[in-house]
């Protein structure tokens, strides 16, 4: 096992290299999220000496699970609900409501059985990939999209359905992966135990976050001390994600849901303008640090993937994962008067796939019957959501006629 004082170096080299692309990618305004996997994606492919042990370390499923799942995935919820506008939130309610569930299962159940049915794949193994799948990661949308300069509508829908479906899409991994089996032999009362299942994963975890965020609230009223009540911010999203996990319910919906309460509730009635400032100023350093080094561990995680022989399977993975989008998106959203089918193309292709899914992925036990499938799979759509769509973002938006004058966002 590593001693404390070498992965401490390995991780300060690989930030040193993510920092330095981050810089290079804004001098020449492009998204370093897309910078940042290609430069993991080559330092994967090559043996540089004095990085190959970090990325040795790095690739071990259980380190990439932990420090994504633990470590950043509290930290990024909990920064993009701080900031969201919850009025912005509200306008748009429908829209991410109908994205965030009733999209987040299309996607699971065409893409799940399109898996089963074109690729062959096995049951579980099928659905555990699309569960995989249904997450349009925070990571991704937030770092990418922000910086295309789309008027805040688009953003909005992006991250409040990015923030509720993560919760949902780890809820069913969770069953398919787990459970799938044993419900399926139970016929009709394996639906009932799997909804049931699902509403305790989901509802146990907004109680959580209601909790953490009301009770939190109140103890920022009692101080006008902005290292304080960051301090107080890290102790919501840590405490409210770890306690939800260790009652068996989502951490993710109790991050989301404390965030919201406290960025809202607890922002009106207990912090100054000075905290505000101090608190999104905390909070924007650490999500740079933290993005920084995901993507670049998604990158260098190619080392871990055998591709030969794969490309037919990962090409009809890329249409399946794209169609099922499609589908999902349009359906849910038909009903939505306020948006318009050049709003629904932008969505539907933004929807990008990152960091979350491959680290769910890494966290399957070495016995799953389909891992290396489900890896190979989620690793090339990642890869391809990333770069592939992320690089062509910028285009469509200026052929749709989306960006206007004034319509960058801060």
């Amino acid at each position: 096992m590593h001693g404390f004082h070498d992965v401490f170096i390995q991780i300060l080299v690989l930030l040193a290299i993510s920092v330095t692309v981050i810089g290079i990618a804004k001098l020449i305004k492009e998204p370093y999220s897309i910078a940042l996997v290609l430069v993991g994606v080559l330092l994967g492919m090559t043996q540089i000496p004095m990085v190959e042990e970090a990325e040795q370390f790095i690739t071990q499923s259980e380190v990439f699970h932990a420090i994504i799942i633990s470590l950043f995935l509290p930290i990024l919820l909990g920064d993009a609900t701080l900031k969201m506008p919850f009025h912005h939130l509200y306008d748009l309610k429908k829209t991410v409501i109908s994205l965030a569930f009733l999209g987040t299962f299309l996607t699971f159940i065409v893409i799940g059985f399109s898996t089963y049915f074109i690729l062959g794949l096995p049951i579980v193994v099928s659905f555990t990939f699309a569960a995989l799948m249904s997450a349009t990661d925070p990571i991704s949308v937030l770092s990418i999209f922000k910086g295309l300069g789309v008027p805040q509508k688009y953003s909005t829908i992006m991250e409040g359905e990015s923030l509720f479906n993560d919760g949902i899409a780890v809820v069913l991994f969770k069953i398919s992966s787990i459970y799938l089996l044993g419900y399926m032999e139970m016929g009709l009362a394996g639906v009932g135990e799997g909804a049931f299942l699902f509403l305790k994963f989901a509802v146990g975890g907004a109680l959580v976050g209601l909790i953490f965020g009301y009770v939190f609230s109140q103890i920022i009223r009692i101080f006008d001390d902005y290292p304080l009540e960051i301090a107080f911010s890290m102790l919501l999203f840590f405490g409210s994600y770890f306690v939800a996990e260790h009652f068996k319910v989502s951490g993710v919906i109790a991050v989301v849901v404390a965030g919201l309460l406290f960025g809202s509730y607890g922002k009106k009635i207990g912090m100054s303008e000075e905290t505000r400032v101090n608190i999104n100023s905390f909070w924007d350093t650490v999500t740079l640090l933290a993005n920084s080094l995901i993507f670049l561990m998604v990158g260098i995680e190619i080392r871990e993937i055998d591709f030969s022989g794969k490309w037919g399977m990962i090409l009809i993975a890329i249409v399946i994962f794209l169609v099922g989008r499609t589908i999902a998106l349009f359906i849910s959203t038909s009903y939505v008067k306020d948006l318009t089918n050049k709003d629904r193309i932008l969505l539907n292709w933004g929807g990008l796939r990152g960091s979350l899914s491959i680290a769910l992925a890494l966290s399957l036990p070495d016995d799953f019957d389909g891992r290396e499938e489900v890896l190979l799979l989620t690793f090339s759509i990642v890869l391809f959501s990333l770069v592939v769509q992320g690089l062509s973002l910028k285009p469509l938006i200026k052929k749709l006629g989306i960006v206007g004058p004034g319509s960058k966002e801060s």
